[in-house]
């Protein structure tokens, strides 16, 4: 069964273009939140985050990741 991946991301985010590659490159689908046109979003990422609106960030089957490597991303969504 394959997890539910939700990706945060904005528009001018490199570290977000990189992400969304290596998913695709890997047969993941995903949901993409631009947190500047859904504000209420970036609220929670600043939660996770202490204060900031760091993107990157993931929820992968419940499991929240900001900013997370490739080996991060492999390993949540095989737990």
């Amino acid at each position: 069964m394959t997890k539910p991946v939700t990706m945060y991301t904005t528009t001018w985010c490199g570290f977000c273009a990189g992400t969304k590659r290596y998913l695709k490159s890997k047969g993941i689908e995903f949901t993409e939140v631009d947190i500047e046109k859904n504000p209420e979003f970036a609220e929670k990422i600043e939660e996770l985050t202490g204060g900031f609106r760091t993107v990157p960030t993931l929820d992968i089957g419940g499991t929240w990741m900001v900013n997370p490597s490739r080996k991060e991303i492999d390993a949540a969504l095989q737990a």
